[in-house]
């Protein structure tokens, strides 16, 4: 009996411990990490989670999708891209971390590990990458939740029977009803997803969560103007209570775009138009939509569900350009004002109603109008004034840095306001000509009046009058930097096709270097000029933070952009000999840079030894060197040659001055096959480009070849560079190492290349590119 007991005992003891030890096992398993996988061309704002890990493919570089931004980037960049511009991930792909954060002002643009990221002015979402590691204990999403492209929307006319018809939006999660309510107060239809159920309450709808789905906005356009009945729900009134509310998000202006996205009824969310021209579609990976010249920011239409008290858009197109949405701002027809007491509202007419998306704009709708509200009768528009043209002899964008500081004194800042008006006077300000800005610096920059503020003179002398001075000190180095990475922008009225020039009025000397500052401003095509007023005497010059600051900064030192003035009583008289200076287009020579002012030659070899495969690898390689410039007649073009035993012009210079065409050319070269005559190739290149090369151009040539050549190379060679041809030789595979040195201008490490085979080519772009522009920005600036 007590054997029996004991035995008893033991064995729920045994059951007892086993129970525990489950949990306890189970407890210290190590859950699996489900990676997702994107594809190249995934944007960070498609995927709408705020954290999230996702694993790359590999050759992303290759499919060259957008990357705007450095360290941070804009949430339409690629994720993988941006990650190997990051150095995160290789091009071999991997895992990578994304996370969201708030958009920025500016993100600025350059080249990283083979990946060039373009710069934009602003943007309503950012991310950042970092390497695919959670940290322990963390799990992230094992799917990913896209953003919907496109809402739907149906139309009621007078014939419809219904009071209203709701379409839900399809979402990835769950489908969930949308409520519409209709001009009787107590009645509400819901439809859902579900094709045969309908069901119709009194009850008011439950409050929103944010697991909801979204829905489509639309408004209502009424075509009576009955009174409302009590209680219509069509216009909150201000003394309602706020309830939930889908409010439209804008994002920022995107930059400007050859081609102008057009209205189309038929869909509710309106995408960017496609280039004017396609972009070869020929290379091996990833198509790309478009060439990086022309590829647009996506229009980024996000739609959020907040509680918030209605707020009438000003602007139901999220596409103009930012001159545009000035000039409707400003134009012939302001916005107005809203009725204050509510006195004044249209009625709604159920059965005359139609419901349509808030997106899709036509132009005889009202700009300002916002989701619901009706006018009785529009106010009669004001008479457009004249817009001055200015002078066409003298079209530059100007942007005066005037000083501030403390040490000026009112009186002199007053007699700094005069002389602008002189200049805003003597330029003749006007769209086809100069635009003229204004940044007071002192402790720190600030705009006064922006490129687009004013296209007048008079306008801009009335600025200039309202300026009120700001103190500090004169910091002419931080707003040197202010000018090159804020404001001249697309954003703040930079027309690109003008020259951009930025004259410094200076009393006595700086408060801080402006050396660096000015280079990085030159670098981006801004001519720097320098007026000193009373500058240092030899007793001051020991008080200098940087001596000769005047040739550090401006854009060159043979004295044109610099004018010293004796005295504050003398600076008036320098307004008309400024004027003829910053008017003087051609001597504005740093608004060349090293991606608008060379003349290109690609020399290719054609012999059997290449291959038909090997020979569209090398097409590749050149069209992605030619994609990094400005091409034009006016910036920089490109000519190709190949070479056998003899020698085919491909197309000359000037022949295609649209990056888009020159591209469809490099694509459509066919290989020739034969044997190889490098040094013959290099003489033709001379007599057939080079010696057509415009003489404000940079000669370079491009010479890549994959084995030895049957004639001499060493005289041709020499004589391209007597000519002042700099010279690039790219060996492949059995290429003579001495006949790529005697190609290349000296020294020959930063100007000759060798790969061992052809898919490497790729790796030499970024550098090629580097060369080119640190020779260009090293040249003397005398």
């Amino acid at each position: 009996m007590i054997r029996a007991s004991f035995t008893a005992i033991c064995l729920v003891l045994f059951l007892c411990c086993s129970c525990w030890a489950k949990p306890n096992g189970a407890k210290n398993k190590k859950p699996k990490q489900v990676v997702p996988a994107i594809e190249c061309d995934v944007r960070a704002g498609k995927i709408n989670l705020p954290e999230f890990i996702v694993k790359c493919p590999a050759h992303c570089k290759e499919t060259k999708q957008q990357v705007y931004g450095t360290g941070v980037f804009a949430s339409i960049s690629s994720i993988c891209n941006a990650a190997i511009h990051s150095g995160v991930i290789t091009n071999s792909g991997g895992k990578v971390i994304v996370r969201k954060m708030a958009g920025q002002n500016i993100y600025k643009g350059s080249n990283s590990y083979g990946v060039r990221s373009l710069s934009l002015p602003k943007w309503r979402e950012s991310f950042v990458v970092s390497v695919g590691k959670p940290k322990r204990g963390v799990i992230y999403p094992s799917t990913l939740d896209y953003v919907p492209s496109r809402p739907t929307y149906v139309k009621t006319s007078q014939k419809d029977k219904s009071p209203a018809v709701t379409t839900a939006l399809p979402t990835t999660a769950a489908p969930e009803p949308t409520t519409t309510t209709t001009p009787e107060p107590t009645t509400t239809t819901t439809t859902t997803l579900a094709p045969t159920t309908t069901t119709t309450t009194t009850t008011p709808p439950p409050p929103p969560t944010t697991a909801k789905a979204r829905a489509a906005i639309h408004k209502v356009r009424d075509a009576g103007l009955r009174r409302p009945e009590a209680g219509s729900a069509i216009r909150r009134q201000p003394s309602s209570p706020v309830g939930p509310a889908f409010n439209r998000v804008q994002p920022a202006p995107p930059e400007r775009t050859p081609t102008m996205s057009q209205s189309n009824p038929a869909f509710p969310r309106r995408d960017w138009a496609p280039p004017s021209f396609p972009r070869p579609d020929w290379f091996p990976g990833v198509r790309r939509p478009a060439d990086v010249s022309y590829a647009v920011p996506d229009s980024g239409y996000t739609w959020s569900e907040t509680d918030t008290p209605e707020i009438p858009a000003r602007d139901h197109r999220p596409d103009i350009s930012e001159f545009e949405r000035w000039y409707y701002n400003f134009g012939p027809y302001p916005p107005r004002s809203t009725d204050s007491d509510g006195s004044r509202k249209a009625s709604l007419d159920s059965t005359h109603t139609r419901v349509e998306p808030v997106d899709a704009w036509k132009p005889e709708a009202n700009l300002y109008e916002s989701g619901f509200s009706v006018r009785e009768q529009e106010p009669v528009p004001r008479a457009l004034e004249p817009v001055s043209q200015g002078d066409p002899n003298c079209k530059v964008d100007l942007a005066f840095l005037m000083d501030g500081s403390w040490s000026i004194g009112k009186r002199r800042f007053k007699i700094q306001k005069d002389f602008l008006a002189e200049v805003a006077q003597a330029i003749n300000v006007g769209v086809a000509g100069p635009m003229m800005g204004i940044i007071q610096y002192g402790d720190d920059p600030v705009t006064e009046i922006s490129l687009k503020s004013y296209s007048n003179s008079r306008d801009v002398k009335s600025g200039i009058d309202k300026i009120v001075q700001k103190g500090g000190l004169s910091n002419v180095g931080k707003a040197l930097s202010f000018i090159n990475k804020q404001y001249f922008s697309d954003a703040n009225g930079n027309r690109g096709g003008a020259p951009n020039v930025a004259v410094v009025l200076v009393d006595g000397w700086p408060t801080d270097k402006v050396e660096e500052a000015s280079r990085l401003a030159r670098e981006s095509g801004i001519n720097i000029f320098f007026v000193t007023i009373e500058g240092p005497d030899d007793n001051e010059k020991q008080h200098l933070v940087e001596a000769n600051f005047v040739d550090k900064a401006v854009c060159r030192t043979n004295g044109f952009f610099s004018l010293p003035v004796s005295s504050w009583f003398a600076l008036k008289k320098a307004a008309q000999p400024l004027v003829k200076r910053v008017c003087d287009t051609d001597r504005l020579v740093c608004s060349k840079t090293c991606l608008n002012a060379n003349d290109i030659a690609f020399v290719i070899d054609g012999s059997s030894s290449v291959g038909t495969g090997n020979f569209r690898t090398v097409l590749q390689f050149v069209a992605n060197v030619t994609r990094e410039f400005e091409i034009s007649d006016t910036d920089t073009r490109v000519g190709a040659v190949q070479y056998t035993y003899e020698q085919r012009l491909e197309f000359a210079f000037g022949q295609y001055n649209n990056k888009a065409e020159l591209l469809n050319a490099i694509k459509r070269i066919n290989y020739w096959s034969g044997g190889t005559s490098t040094g013959a190739a290099i003489t033709y290149t001379a007599e057939q480009l080079f010696s057509k090369s415009k003489p404000n151009k940079r000669k370079i040539m491009i010479v890549i070849t994959d084995g030895r050549s049957y004639d001499d190379v060493r005289a041709p060679a020499l004589a391209v560079h007597r000519q002042g041809v700099i010279a690039y030789s790219i060996g492949i595979a059995w290429a003579a190492q001495d006949e790529l040195e005697y190609i290349a201008t000296d020294p020959d490490k930063e100007h000759s290349f060798f790969v061992d085979e052809f898919d490497s080519l790729y790796k030499f772009v970024p550098k090629i590119i580097n060369n080119i522009c640190q020779e260009f920005n090293s040249q003397p600036r005398n």
